[in-house]
Formats: C-alpha cells, structure tokens, sequence
C-alpha cells in the first residue's frame, strides 16, 4: 500500500522557483504560458500492519512534509 502527498503553495504566497521555470518557458519560445507555480509531489511506501488511515498521514504531513503556514497539502492513499 502506498499513500501519495501533493504539496503546493497556498494562494498569495510568492513562488520564485515558479516564476523562473515562467520566464524560462517563454524565452525558450513557449508563447501563452501563464502563471506557473511549483510544489512537491511525496510518495510513501506504507508496511504491511503500519497504521494507514488517511489521518495518519495528514499528521506526517502537518509536523514534516509541509509547511503549513505557507503550503496545502492533499493525501491519497492507493491500495
């Protein structure tokens, strides 16, 4: 079983990396791009008998995985 966390960036907060990659595309010759932001994708492999529910990794998140002042974070846990 695994659980896969997307992490991104709440809304009104800067995002410099994201405004690179936007630069970036448009002189490379991208023509349209908007608004680009970037964030993290985590994947955590769970053990057979590891607690698995959806909270638990809400919790891993809130006290590791993200930064919850500045980011979102949203769990899926695959079976």
């Amino acid at each position: 079983m695994k659980a896969t966390v997307h992490v991104t960036l709440k809304n009104g907060v800067l995002d410099p990396q994201g405004k690179a990659v936007e630069h970036a595309l448009t002189t490379l010759g991208f023509e349209g791009v908007g608004e680009v932001r970037i964030g993290k994708f985590i994947e955590i492999e769970l053990a057979e008998g590891a607690l698995k529910t959806k909270e638990n990794i809400e919790d891993m998140c809130k006290q590791l995985l993200a930064n919850t002042v500045i980011e979102n974070f949203d769990v899926e846990i695959i079976e």
